[in-house]
């Protein structure tokens, strides 16, 4: 079984030569000793490898004697409301989210959908299953299949409570959004123009990953044809969104965060990661709520959010969470909020964001480097003038620019994020930084 598989925040490999049945099976075994539960939940995405996995998992889970409530083909927003509404004491979802076909792999929850980190749940979970001694159960677990889309598309609406009369076109990949989008969106208001809506784990028209601009192609063609008020697009497991302008323009993700910092409060807490503008912000805080900036990471952001009481944070990469979805996730609730933005305001979305494009970024930029850590010192001392944060990696900020740079959980890899007041100053910074990680 090979380690590099149990990631920071979930398991995910190639299947067939990193992940197969007899490791999901090991999984399944080692998720039951290392939960102690009786019933968890688990639900699977459109890829052609997760039926067989999903069925060598639930084999293991049910040999150590857990009962599985089995919910099928789901996104995994549906998969957390699943957790929370059914009442299970934890679950498995098989996914590889945004990765390419060739990929898939298993998210897992604690009871209320709390997500398992590297540190508490995953690493034990790998050392169990690569121990595979597990203590025979004396009962063996049951599989109960359950139908929840229903009851999720009713829980969607009552959160929303309007839902507005656009037109938007909305490519969901190929991926589990495929799924829930109609079903929430029959016989409402809103007109969706639905593209890429087969479920198949093949990904026959674009990668599903929103973050990657060459994925919009499609998209942005059809919102122009369609004269739409702007387009979205989601990922694989659909607990991602990104969003285009009713001109074709790309809105980048922590500007969304801004946009719709101004739909809560006053005096809610907004949670945003620190890649993110200035403006996220200073958005938060015209709107008389209290900004929370939080470290990268799913896991992180949700449990700050419960901490703290947040109700939504935005996070760079495209997930957007909510305390109303269980501080979890909702590609589906941001695609709402942001209609219904756009509704009030009565200005289209490009006219929305302009005065939020008011500083210049580098977009985040990945080096290669073997000794991570030294190089992140070396960084520190050379800008120890500058205001210095240690929350994830190193954080510099200055009157007129800052800069974040931290270590890829997974790969040899330093993450750099850099914003600046001027373009020319953002380009100089980038290449300066970049220059003292390289050599």
């Amino acid at each position: 079984m090979k380690k590099e598989i149990f990631k920071a925040y979930d398991i995910r490999g190639l299947y067939g030569s990193e992940l197969d049945e007899d490791t999901a099976y090991k999984i399944g075994k080692a998720f039951a000793e290392f939960l102690k539960k009786k019933i968890v939940v688990v639900g699977m995405d459109m890829r052609t490898s997760s039926i067989p996995l999903k069925k060598s998992l639930i084999k293991g889970l049910n040999e150590q004697g857990l009962d599985v409530l089995d919910i099928g083909l789901c996104s995994t927003p549906l998969f957390y409301f699943a957790v929370n509404f059914l009442k299970a004491e934890g679950g498995i979802m098989v996914t590889a989210s945004h990765n390419p076909a060739e990929y898939n792999g298993f998210k897992c929850v604690k009871e209320k959908a709390i997500p398992l980190t590297f540190d508490e749940g995953i690493s034990q979970i790998r050392d169990l299953a690569e121990k595979n001694k597990f203590k025979k159960s004396k009962i063996k677990g049951k599989v109960v299949k359950k139908e929840i889309l229903h009851e999720y598309c009713n829980f969607i609406l009552s959160i929303v409570k309007h839902i507005p009369k656009l037109k938007v076109v909305a490519d969901t990949s190929n991926g589990m959004e495929g799924l829930t989008l109609p079903a929430v969106f029959q016989n409402l208001d809103m007109e969706i123009i639905h593209i890429n809506k087969e479920l198949d784990g093949t990904f026959p028209n674009h990668e599903a990953n929103p973050l990657k601009h060459e994925n919009y192609f499609e998209l942005i063609n059809e919102v122009k044809q369609w004269k739409a008020d702007f387009g979205c697009m989601f990922d694989g497991d659909a607990d991602r969104i990104g969003f285009c302008d009713e001109k074709g323009n790309v809105v980048a993700c922590d500007i969304i965060t801004a946009l719709l910092a101004k739909t809560f409060g006053p005096k809610e807490k907004i949670l945003y990661d620190l890649r993110s503008s200035w403006a996220v912000k200073e958005e938060i805080e015209k709107a008389k709520n209290i900004p929370i900036i939080s470290r990268v990471g799913h896991s992180f952001i949700k449990s700050t959010m419960k901490k703290e009481n947040v109700v939504f944070g935005g996070e760079l990469s495209g997930h957007y969470y909510y305390r109303d979805h269980f501080f979890t996730e909702s590609g589906l609730l941001t695609l709402i909020k942001v209609a219904q933005i756009v509704e009030k305001e009565k200005k289209p979305l490009s006219k929305l964001v302009a005065p939020l494009l008011r500083y210049y970024q580098s977009t985040e930029i990945n080096s290669k480097v073997k000794e991570k850590e030294a190089k992140m010192k070396e960084l520190e001392k050379i800008y120890k003038d500058g205001k210095i944060m240690k929350l994830d990696g190193i954080s510099v900020e200055y009157k007129d620019w800052w800069f974040n740079v931290r270590a890829s959980n997974t790969e040899p890899l330093l993450r750099l994020n850099l914003e600046a007041k001027s373009k020319k100053l953002m380009e100089e910074k980038t290449k300066e930084i970049l220059k003292i990680i390289k050599k």
